[in-house]
C-alpha cells in the first residue's frame, strides 16, 4: 500500500498509517513511544492477530529485534538496575522518623552533631576503602576523590561544633560502627561491591545535599557562610544533575556480569538498611534528648550523661568554675519530687496568699 503521505521521520522509527497494517505492528509494538507506555494500550487480540497474519514480511521481523535488544540492554545497566532495584529501600529510608523531622527542620543541634559524628566515621570509611581499590577494574572509573570526597569537609563541620579537640569528645555509636565494619570487608574482601555503598552516599548527597544544608542553617541559627554544614558543600561539582549522569554512564560502563550487578544491588538495598539503622540510633537518641528537657524549655541535666548540657554547669564552666559544682536545676526538680515538701511549699504558697490579702483588707 502507498504510504507517501505519511511523515517519513515516523516510518523510519516503525510507525505507518492504520491501512497498511499488519506488516508495521511488530515493529509498532516494539518501538520506543510502546515500550515507555506499556502494552497494555494495544489490546491482547489485536496483538495475536496481527503477529499470527501472513502479511508480516520477515526483513521486519529481523528489524524488530534491535529495538528489543537496545531495551534489553538498557535495563541491565548497572545504574537502571540499582534504582529499580533498591526503590523499595530508598523509599524506607526517607519515611524514617529522623529523616522526616530533619527535613520539617525539627531538628535539635545535640542531634545535628550526633548525626554529624555518625557520617564522619562512615565516609572515613568508606574513603579510605575507596583509596585502597583506586587502581581495581571494578571500581577505578568512579574514583573521583577532587569531586566527592567528604572527610576534609566533615572535619570542618566537626572542629566547628565541637572545638578542636573534638576527636577527644566523640566515638563512633554502635549502628554507625557496623556501617563501618561492613564497609572494611567490602573494601578488603569483595571491592567489586564498593561501587553500593558509594552510589548510596554519594549520589543521595548530590540530590538532596543542598535542600538538607538550607534546612539545618535555618533551623539551627548555623552561619549562611557554611560553617557547621561543609559536609554539604561540593566545591568542586559545578552542576551536581550533570555530574550524576556522568557517575552513572561510568558506572554502566564498568565490565561486570549480570550475576555481579545483581550482588551489588544486594549489598545497595544493604546500605540503606545500614544507614536506616543509624536514624533509628538518632531518633533513640533525640528521645532521650527530649526527656532531659524541662516543659518550660531548659535542658537539665540528670546525672547521666553529657554534663555539659546543663545550662548551669556551661555557665560555671564559663565562668572558670570548678566541674564539682552542683546544678540548681536538678537539685530543685528532685526536692520539688518530694511529697512532704511539695505539701510544705503548697502550705507556704497558701500563708502567704493569706498574709497578702489580710495587708490588703
Amino acid at each position: 500500500m502507498r504510504t507517501n503521505w505519511f511523515p517519513r521521520c515516523l516510518q523510519e522509527q516503525g510507525f505507518f498509517p492504520v491501512e497498511s497494517f499488519p506488516v508495521s505492528w511488530h515493529r509498532l509494538k516494539s518501538s520506543p513511544m510502546n515500550q515507555s507506555e506499556g502494552s497494555k494500550n494495544y489490546p491482547a487480540t489485536m496483538s495475536a492477530e496481527v503477529e499470527t497474519s501472513e502479511g508480516v514480511d520477515e526483513s521486519e521481523k529481523k528489524n524488530s529485534v534491535a529495538p528489543e535488544k537496545e531495551n534489553h540492554t538498557r535495563m541491565a545497566d548497572l545504574s537502571e538496575l540499582l534504582k529499580e532495584g533498591t526503590k523499595e529501600a530508598h523509599d524506607r529510608a526517607e519515611n524514617t522518623q529522623f529523616v522526616k523531622d530533619f527535613l520539617k527542620g525539627n531538628i535539635k543541634k545535640e542531634l545535628f552533631k550526633l548525626a554529624t559524628t555518625a557520617l564522619y566515621f562512615t565516609y572515613s570509611a568508606l574513603e579510605e576503602e575507596m583509596d585502597r581499590n583506586k587502581d581495581h577494574p571494578a571500581f577505578a572509573p568512579l574514583y573521583f576523590p577532587v569531586e566527592l570526597h567528604r572527610k576534609e569537609a566533615l572535619t570542618k563541620d566537626m572542629e566547628y561544633f565541637f572545638g578542636e579537640n573534638w576527636k577527644e569528645q566523640v566515638k563512633c555509636s554502635e549502628a554507625a560502627q557496623k556501617y563501618v565494619e561492613r564497609i572494611h570487608y567490602i573494601g578488603q574482601n569483595e571491592p567489586e561491591l564498593l561501587v553500593a555503598h558509594a552510589y548510596t552516599r554519594y549520589m543521595g548527597d548530590l540530590s538532596g545535599g543542598q535542600v538538607l544544608k538550607k534546612v539545618a542553617q535555618r533551623a539551627l541559627k548555623l552561619p549562611s557562610t557554611g560553617e557547621g554544614t561543609q559536609f554539604y558543600l561540593f566545591e568542586n561539582v559545578d552542576n551536581a544533575q550533570q555530574f550524576k549522569q556522568f557517575y552513572r554512564a561510568r558506572m554502566n560502563a564498568l565490565d561486570l556480569n549480570l550475576k555481579t550487578k545483581e550482588r551489588i544491588v544486594e549489598e545497595a538495598n544493604k546500605a540503606f538498611e545500614y544507614n536506616m539503622q543509624v536514624f533509628s540510633e538518632l531518633d533513640q537518641a533525640g528521645s532521650m534528648l527530649a526527656r532531659e528537657t524541662l516543659e518550660d524549655g531548659l535542658p537539665m541535666h540528670d546525672g547521666k550523661g553529657d554534663v555539659r548540657k546543663c545550662p548551669f554547669y556551661a555557665a560555671q564552666q564559663d565562668k572558670g568554675a570548678l566541674e564539682g559544682s552542683s546544678c540548681p536545676f536538678r537539685t530543685a526538680v528532685a526536692v520539688l519530687r518530694k511529697p512532704s515538701l511539695q505539701f510544705i511549699l503548697a502550705a507556704s504558697v497558701a500563708l502567704a496568699a493569706g498574709l497578702l490579702a489580710w495587708y490588703y483588707m
